[in-house]
């Protein structure tokens, strides 16, 4: 077998946010790093986080301090995140936003020359750090500098398909499995490649692609969390799934792109096809003491955020998306299936185009749509996954010796419901201690980590299988019913008898995947490379729709029409997937990490 063969200290799967930071702490801690990612360096997923980054640093309201930040985070995922993550990336994220800063990083300025900070969603003070509603490409921008300058080795258009592990992967004491490395192959190429480490950081991001309707690009198959499954690691949390409130819904060849919750953090507010600003129909009492009840003092707000109460407009993410789908359904939505978002009667054209060029720029070249004479016509679209790999809070060390995570493809920060902004301060807070981590795991070792020829073998013919069959399944119709089941039976709003269709459907794909063929070379190929996508997807399928079948109630992006009510109960209780011997996905239940007295407080303390 022709392969070429690297050897690292630390090798981090992912070059957005997460993968990048981790990849500089990684280096500048010591350890030989390289990163791996599937498209070119600068293109990760991350550029399209638009809005800001949340970090209470107080440079609009001196109030602001990282308790109310915690507070605001573990409300916003209903007390179902790892409280030790949510206050470490609190007391964190404001020195990642500095330290970005120091590296380059041109932030908006208050009228003081203080980093600018925006309402978002779930905050209770202004506190996104932004560039306009282009952050996401600011943040890569400057950890893609300080990488380059690092001189870290990156390994760009290229592909992981499995981890290696063995007894010398720092397992230690009594054989147990550790990780020796990764293999994968060239995208352009087709050739194989591995890479010896005994250290491993997925930063791999989402599992967007699994569905019909997302704002997620073609990276987001879900290929972190399955490579973590395959290798021992647990899941927690995958019945989370996020739906953006506003997608883009028309026309249809852009359905799903993300409309940036800037929007309505700057003034833009939610109508029916009535006319109607319905969001106040649906202000949860859980929310009721922070929210306006009346549209008078909602539009004070935003001149006086004091005395006043904030727009319905601003609940977190799941409650905004859950009212959308209700107004829909019961027929109010807009001629092309969404709702009216309207921040043109609102604001100057000065003021839009200067605060969202992007999304003046977006909707003017792909829907022929004025944002600033004209309201969007916007719908949910799946966003974000809250679930990920379970991982240690200080160190984001998974349950494998040597294993890492960060980012979206770890679980435990967001609980059931993610915040607005709150990713790419955890993708630099958990990029940061993941790198650290796995660079001290790295260098601790003794001895050589060797990556074993029987393994690397068993990698290639699986990669390869594909080519051998001929007359099988096309795995871009896989793809498309594994999306429309996803979508139909997993989706914002479901029941017990839709999503066990789903797993039996589930069962079926994997039969059909077991058979997919694929024609040509390995030259460039992107049937075979969605081939090899689809079995992570699969996995990661069926790891959500067992966990919401098995959550009895409604919680954050978790919906359920058959138990709609949020159970104590159940606020109590992880679930937990590990792989079944048959590469299936297996549940147990888990206790919440109970928060100390002190972190418990703060919730009693005024709202």
């Amino acid at each position: 077998m022709e392969l070429e063969r690297h050897e690292y200290d630390v090798v981090v799967v992912g070059a957005g946010g997460a993968g990048l930071r981790a990849a500089i702490e990684a280096q500048e801690s010591g350890a030989r790093t390289a990163v791996v990612c599937k498209s070119l360096l600068g293109k990760a997923h991350t550029v399209m986080a638009e809005g800001g980054i949340a970090a209470s640093m107080a440079n609009l309201y001196p109030e602001d301090n990282w308790r109310v930040h915690f507070r605001d985070t573990m409300r916003g995922g209903k007390m179902l995140n790892h409280w030790r993550m949510a206050q470490l990336h609190a007391q964190e994220a404001p020195d990642r936003v500095r330290e970005l800063e120091d590296w380059g990083a041109l932030f908006d300025r208050t009228p003081d020359g203080l980093i600018s900070q925006r309402d978002f969603g779930g905050h209770r003070f202004a506190r996104l750090a932004h560039v306009g509603d282009r952050t996401g490409l600011e943040l890569i921008r400057t950890l893609q500098q300080r990488t380059v300058a690092l001189g870290i080795d990156v390994y760009m258009e290229c592909t992981v398909t499995r981890l290696l592990t063995g007894p010398a992967g720092g397992g230690g004491a009594g054989g147990e499995q550790g990780i020796t490395g990764a293999f994968g192959y060239w995208r352009e190429s087709g050739r194989f490649v591995a890479w010896q480490a005994p250290s491993v950081v997925l930063a791999t991001g989402g599992i967007g692609k699994s569905y019909k309707v997302t704002s997620n690009s073609w990276e987001y198959t879900g290929d972190g969390h399955s490579l973590a499954l395959q290798a021992g690691a647990t899941l927690v949390n995958m019945e989370f799934v996020q739906f953006h409130p506003t997608g883009m819904v028309w026309p249809p060849s852009v359905r799903g792109i993300l409309v940036t919750e800037s929007v309505r953090g700057d003034g833009g507010i939610l109508k029916n096809s009535a006319g109607n600003r319905f969001m106040f129909d649906y202000i949860p009492d859980f929310f009721r003491k922070e929210t306006a009840e009346t549209e008078d003092e909602a539009d004070r707000w935003y001149e006086d955020k004091k005395n006043n109460r904030r727009p319905p407009e601003l609940l977190p993410r799941d409650e905004v998306a859950r009212a959308i789908n209700s107004e829909v359904k019961a027929g109010r939505g807009t001629p092309h299936g969404g709702v009216f978002l309207d921040i043109a009667s609102r604001r100057t054209p000065e003021y839009i185009r200067k605060r969202l060029p992007s999304m003046y720029h977006q909707f003017k070249e792909l829907a022929e749509v004025d944002i600033t004479a004209e309201a969007m016509e916007v719908g949910p679209t799946c966003h974000y996954v809250m679930g990920g790999v379970e991982v240690d809070p200080d160190t984001e060390a998974a349950r494998v010796p040597g294993l890492f995570a960060a980012g979206e493809v770890a679980g435990g920060m967001h609980g059931s419901n993610r915040l607005g902004g709150n990713s790419l301060s955890d993708l630099l807070v958990f990029g940061r201690r993941a790198g650290l981590a796995a660079a001290e795991h790295a260098l601790r070792r003794i001895g050589r980590t060797e990556l074993a020829d029987d393994a690397l073998a068993d990698a290639a013919r699986a990669a390869l299988a594909p080519f051998e069959r001929e007359g099988g399944e096309n795995p871009y119709t896989v793809q498309q019913d594994l999306q429309q089941t996803m979508h139909d039976l997993v989706g914002i709003i479901r029941t017990a008898p839709e999503m066990e269709q789903a797993l039996e459907r589930i069962a079926a794909l994997k039969v059909r995947v077991a058979n997919l063929s694929v024609e040509g070379h390995r030259q460039y190929n992107p049937g075979w490379h969605l081939a090899l996508d689809l079995p992570h997807m699969l996995i990661v399928s069926e790891a959500i729709a067992r966990a919401a079948l098995e959550r009895q109630e409604s919680r954050g992006g978790h919906t359920r029409d058959d138990f709609p009510a949020t159970d104590s109960e159940w606020a109590r209780t992880n679930l937990v997937c590990s792989r079944t011997a048959d590469g299936g996905v297996a549940l147990t239940r888990q206790p919440l990490p109970q928060m100390p007295a002190e972190l418990a407080e703060i919730f009693e303390e005024s709202a």
